[in-house]
């Protein structure tokens, strides 16, 4: 792809209309310091507050800063997809708006990319502003997706980094709809390397990703990248069967065996067992259901998002990237 644009900054906002301010601010400022042509992509992923009406504003006096407005909220990961689809620059940076990811770390990441690595990824080496609780579940996530999965998902690491264009040009090829674009980046190979950074607390407003939304995320990271779960599974259902062998196999031996016990003494095992075994059986139903139902997802070969504010221009853009992926 031919483009007068060196590097795109992908930013997907929802309900960030306190930082988006100081977030422009920041990385007009280190993007002017840079000393090359850029584009700010803000994705609004959605927003029910004053976001998009802000980012049209400045918009209207900054030509380098672009809008794609979602008809609703289709999740930050499908934010991140829909802004390297529109992306137009040489190298392709992501950056959330929350600004606990320093825009001024991106020169250094910069400096990386012209050295000839492909993609630059940034390692948090301590985070600021986090429970204990939050620190624990991310390390354990990331340690479980390390010994879950084939591909080689770098440690504390989130979206931010940054990409050449061939790498962005792979990832527009990848459209499956449950994502996790952080492994999908790991997939596609090319060299890659850290840059390591103290991740500070978030600017203004309120995480977008409580624990709910965590646990939903973590699902879709390890079920997009392993089998692991459904062998587990398998040996699960493997124990039970022989578990209840062995009970059958007790209760053949008192009976014909007459070995003396009162009415009720193996009832309680017995339905500790059960209830056991059962609960076994649901577990392993669910992590299918978890496979089956990203199966359904793919079958029904919706779009992965919908712009409000497509012009002729961008419906031509994307229809250049839809054929690219057909072919």
């Amino acid at each position: 792809m031919i483009s007068n644009i060196r590097y795109t900054i992908i930013i997907p906002v929802y309900n960030e209309e306190a930082v988006i301010h100081e977030t422009y601010r920041r990385l007009s400022r280190v993007m002017e310091s840079v000393g090359e042509t850029y584009e700010l992509l803000f994705i609004n992923d959605g927003s029910d507050d004053r976001t998009a009406q802000l980012i049209d504003e400045l918009a209207g006096k900054d030509q380098r800063i672009k809008l794609l407005d979602f008809s609703r909220n289709f999740g930050h990961q499908i934010a991140i997809t829909a802004g390297m689809d529109y992306a137009r620059g040489d190298a392709v940076i992501i950056i959330d708006a929350d600004l606990q990811d320093p825009p001024e770390l991106i020169p250094q990441m910069i400096a990386k990319w012209k050295e000839g690595y492909e993609v630059v990824y940034a390692k948090r080496s301590h985070r600021k502003g986090e429970t204990l609780f939050k620190k624990w579940t991310a390390a354990c996530f990331y340690r479980l997706m390390s010994i879950l999965t084939e591909v080689k998902i770098p440690l504390d690491t989130g979206d931010f980094r940054l990409m050449d264009r061939k790498v962005c040009d792979a990832m527009q090829t990848i459209r499956e709809k449950n994502r996790f674009v952080r492994g999908l980046v790991s997939w596609v190979g090319f060299r890659q390397i850290a840059v390591e950074y103290i991740r500070e607390e978030r600017y203004a407003g309120e995480t977008k990703y409580p624990f709910k939304k965590m646990l939903r995320f973590s699902i879709d990271g390890i079920t997009s990248f392993s089998y692991k779960p459904l062998k587990a599974a398998a040996f699960l259902g493997i124990v039970v069967t022989l578990v209840s062998l062995a009970f059958l196999l007790f209760s053949l031996i008192e009976k014909y065996f007459g070995i003396d016990s009162s009415a009720g003494a193996g009832l309680a095992p017995l339905l500790a067992c059960l209830f056991l075994m059962n609960g076994v059986v649901l577990i392993m139903l669910g992590i299918i259901g978890e496979y089956i139902g990203r199966i359904y997802d793919e079958s029904k070969n919706r779009p992965l998002y919908i712009l409000r504010n497509q012009d002729k221009k961008e419906k031509s853009r994307l229809k250049e990237v839809k054929l690219s992926v057909q072919r």
